[in-house]
């Protein structure tokens, strides 16, 4: 099949969560014999890698990406005056429009893969862009209409509906609102999808429940999407990601993610504020090494109140150095949705790692065997304290974690599922 992907973010390098994913599954579908062609947003700092993707696509289309807060207050306003989301109406260009509707329009396009949600607005839907009654459907010829594939990183509206609870009061009638009209339009991509790929079955739930809510019919009435939305769970290379060796002796905490993203800055606000003084108490040795883009002012604030202790490095190009000196990884989520990549590539690494409920959502791993898990400071400070004082456990759930990487999420094994989809596999992996 000739299968066009969109993509918000340029799927290369796969250095963070979205791309880790979006990556996998994009080598899949080429090692499968399917021909891609990629149009994607790039960001300035991006335009490097794009040659590092001409190798897996036919052609790759590119437009440009550019934001700012003034641009970002135009679009909430047109986000209030449309009813739409704004994190839809932001991410709205109309050359990535031309772009998709030029490529559809030929008639060569078999498929349409939809990476997020948001890039769901740019494809020629029969009957109109969904969430958008004034729109036009693009003319194709007879029997042209490309199967179309949502392929859901999350239940968006769910994370922002959980956002409501941790939000500052103000704050928290805006979430409200544009979780309500994120849940409308997800479920209206849903509906006007041929598939939708879920990445667990938290997520899987939560968006039939977001197409059942947008849908309008009779008292009674059922709508069947139940066999449409497959759960495919993110996968990771465990050949490429080995057991990293790390020295005996160490107390440093280790933590990584995108720090622009809500939830990321969120989860290690809540640790500096709430859990790390208490491990401090027990362990003073301890440190912490706060490893991910763009981390906001506020973290350097909180973090000067341990001078020496707590280092915050902004994007690194390399994460060994920092994983072979870590005695665990906390992964502290308090919302959130989908699966968190981080703690798939800890387990292949063989990194000890704390989470949350949140934050294991999704991810088939046992507490106590696989990962430790703790939704209150004391808990998730109490699991640490114990790792960082028992190499024997920090051994042994790094053992088990990397074993359920190899069982459980392994690319070659979990991206097979695609293949119902999109059709046999015309040859093997390599």
């Amino acid at each position: 099949m000739r299968i066009l992907i969109l993509t918000q973010i340029l799927p290369y390098p796969p250095d963070a969560g979205p791309r880790v994913k979006t990556w996998h599954v994009i080598r899949y579908l080429a090692e499968s014999g399917h021909r891609l062609i990629l149009a994607s947003f790039v960001r300035e700092e991006e335009q490097a890698h794009i040659p590092a993707l001409e190798s897996l696509f036919e052609q790759v289309h590119t437009v440009p990406l550019r934001r700012s807060r003034l641009r970002d207050a135009w679009d909430w306003m047109i986000s209030q005056l449309r009813g739409r989301p704004f994190l839809v109406v932001r991410d709205y260009d109309p050359g990535m429009r031309e772009l998709v509707h030029r490529l559809v329009g030929s008639g060569q396009i078999d498929a349409i893969h939809i990476d997020q949600v948001s890039m769901a607005q740019f494809v020629p839907w029969r009957g109109g862009d969904p969430g958008e009654p004034d729109s036009h459907e693009v003319p194709m010829r007879a029997n042209a209409r490309p199967l179309v594939v949502f392929d859901a990183h999350n239940a968006v509206w769910k994370i922002l509906d959980r956002m409501k609870g941790t939000a500052p009061l103000p704050l928290r009638p805006v979430i409200a609102l544009e979780a309500r009209r994120m849940r409308k339009y997800e479920g209206e991509v849903v509906r006007s999808s041929d598939f939708v790929l879920a990445v667990s079955e938290v997520d899987r739930c939560s968006l039939l429940e977001a197409a059942e809510a947008s849908t309008v019919r009779e008292p009674g009435a059922e709508i069947a999407l139940d066999g449409n939305v497959v759960t495919i769970p993110i996968a990771v290379d465990t050949d490429a990601l080995q057991p990293t060796p790390r020295p005996s002796g160490s107390y440093n905490i280790l933590t990584l993610g995108t720090l622009h993203y809500p939830p990321n800055a969120d989860g290690i606000r809540w640790f500096l504020r709430e859990v790390f003084p208490l491990i401090k108490r027990q362990v003073p040795g301890a440190t912490l090494s706060i490893v991910g883009k763009n981390p906001p002012g506020d973290l350097f604030r909180m973090a000067h109140r341990y001078p020496g202790d707590v280092t915050i490095t902004g994007f690194v190009p390399q994460l060994e150095p920092y994983l072979s000196k870590a005695a665990v990884l906390v992964v502290p989520v308090r919302v959130g949705g989908g699966m968190r990549v981080r703690i798939l590539e800890a387990f292949a690494f063989a990194i000890p790692t704390v989470t949350t409920t949140v934050g294991l959502e999704g991810i088939d791993g046992i507490p106590g065997e696989h990962v430790l898990v703790g939704d209150e400071p004391q808990d998730f400070a109490a699991h640490v304290v114990n790792l960082l004082r028992d190499e024997l456990a920090q051994a042994k759930l790094a053992m088990n974690g990397r074993r359920l990487a190899e069982a459980r999420y392994d690319r070659n094994e979990v991206l097979k599922k695609l293949d119902l989809i999109y059709g046999e596999r015309v040859h093997a992996s390599t």
